[in-house]
């Protein structure tokens, strides 16, 4: 792997921690619904997976609660600041109304106090309840407004509580006064996926993990994409996880249904124009998968992401980005540039205008 040589502070926009009181107040206020969820992640994954997964967060334990772990851990890595959001298994999209909010608020508090811990090294995701798309705003600004995070994370859909188990949608026209707060409060979404409805088809060799989360990162977006989303809220900034998945090297195929179906005609230009209005991380697992994104979502696109601490991310995230051997323009935009650019700096460099 290349020597590292970075001149200008990093940021690493895709970095996670655990919060086990969540996971305890959900367990006791709704533990079937958690059964349920359990249950569901089981047949996901494959009892294999299930086992390997479990021994990982284990062994990673350090990493994903203790602070003093995390720096140094950063410090090994090149990188200066990270933006942390809650593990996406904190989501619980099963959760009823009322106690969707609290987990909200309360994934919200924790982040916060976490982040005030160090605050000129790290920056903090929220999360709203997306199976409920009219609490989605009230969360957003717990978020933003009281808790001073720079956004919010969401999965790639939501299956909604109940006996139907509908499912929402990015391209929900509930989630429309989300879309547009975001925009207003100058808010980051951040864009996870978690668990795929191909399910058990995925339920050997990994396959909930390495085809699902690519799958569902190109479904999420192009929903966004189709829907108009974007067109609608210019202000709008998505980033996505894993590098966009499938979508952002394979649009071909869109911008063709684009042009002949009427169904796919609902955004205002090619589905490809839209990769200059979202933004991704670098998180790809390949130089030439990444120079390829790079050079289709453009340089101004792509931040560093490494999926810290978890075994499907990258221990040495600023090297990936320096095998890809971009331009050195291009590579310290995703190094540094695009973060500050998007306000995600450390607290003693922001402006009295950013987010706190």
């Amino acid at each position: 792997m290349s020597t590292i040589s970075v001149q200008a502070p990093t940021v690493d926009v895709h970095a996670h921690i655990l919060l086990p009181a969540l996971q305890q107040l959900v367990a006791e206020a709704d533990p079937e619904g958690f059964g349920a969820q359990q249950g569901l992640e089981v047949r996901r994954n494959g009892p294999e997976s299930m086992a390997a997964s479990g021994k990982m967060i284990k062994e990673r334990w350090p990493q994903l609660t203790d602070l003093d772990r995390r720096l140094a851990d950063m410090d090994a890595q090149g990188v200066e600041v990270q933006l942390v959001s809650p593990s996406p298994s904190h989501f619980y999209y099963f959760a009823g109304e009322e106690l969707s909010l609290q987990l909200a608020r309360s994934a919200n508090q924790a982040v916060r106090d976490f982040v005030d811990r160090a605050p000129d090294r790290l920056n903090g995701l929220g999360l709203v309840p997306l199976q409920h798309p009219h609490l989605m705003v009230e969360a957003l600004e717990h978020a933003v407004l009281e808790c001073g995070l720079l956004g919010v994370e969401i999965g790639s859909f939501a299956a909604t509580p109940g006996g139907d188990r509908t499912t929402v949608e990015l391209s929900d026209p509930r989630l429309e006064p989300f879309w547009s707060r975001a925009g207003e409060l100058g808010a980051l979404v951040f864009l996870h996926p978690f668990g795929c409805s191909l399910d058990e088809r995925l339920d050997r060799f990994y396959l909930a993990n390495t085809v699902s989360q690519p799958a569902e990162n190109a479904v999420a977006l192009s929903h966004l994409i189709f829907s108009g989303v974007l067109d609608r809220h210019p202000d709008l900034k998505v980033l996505a996880a894993h590098g966009g998945g499938y979508l952002p090297t394979t649009l071909g195929r869109s911008d063709r249904a684009w042009r002949v179906r009427p169904e796919a005609h609902g955004c205002a230009e090619p589905p490809s124009s839209y990769l200059k209005k979202l933004y991704f991380d670098s998180l790809v697992h390949s130089p030439a998968e990444l120079a390829a994104l790079v050079a289709a979502a453009g340089p101004g696109r792509v931040l560093l992401g490494s999926d810290y601490p978890f075994d499907m991310g990258s221990d040495q995230p600023v090297a990936e980005v320096v095998d890809a051997q971009l331009p050195a323009e291009d590579q310290a935009r995703v190094l540094a540039g695009n973060a500050a650019a998007l306000g995600i700096t450390p607290a003693s460099t922001r402006t009295a205008s950013q987010p706190a």
